[in-house]
């Protein structure tokens, strides 16, 4: 998606992540946009079993986004969230990784208690939905 739709794909996800998180909260990334680097993990990479040459291609990615000095990297896609999680735990930068989904979900307080395996202890805890309350 980063190269197939381009820039305005981009400024819409970019719209969605500041209307959820406060663009306040927001911090982009260099290069970012259609020229943004990939992480390493799609295109069958994750899948691949080379784990060590993935994680060193992905070197480049992880040190983008701890250059950004966020708290949480969000990704839009399962392959890069997979990746740039296993980015982090492997380098031991200790950024969360979060889907978009997840975080649209728990702005809108319908995230279950069971869907927030990857979040950290300061979002865990954020609008949880019980469904059997909603009965």
């Amino acid at each position: 998606m980063r190269k197939s739709y381009g820039d305005p794909i981009a400024e819409d996800l970019r719209f969605i992540v500041k209307s959820v998180v406060g663009e306040e909260n927001f911090i982009d990334m260099t290069p970012n946009r259609s020229n943004n680097f990939c992480c390493g993990g799609g295109g069958g990479f994750l899948q691949s079993g080379f784990k060590e040459a993935r994680l060193e291609y992905g070197r480049q990615k992880e040190n983008q986004i701890v250059a950004t000095g966020a708290d949480y990297c969000v990704a839009a896609c399962h392959n890069c969230h997979a990746q740039i999680h296993e980015l982090s735990e492997h380098y031991g930068k200790g950024y969360g990784v979060v889907h978009l989904w997840t975080l649209i979900c728990l702005s809108l307080g319908i995230l279950g208690p069971n869907e927030r395996e990857y979040l950290r202890d300061d979002l865990k805890e954020v609008n949880v939905f019980h469904p059997e309350s909603a009965m």
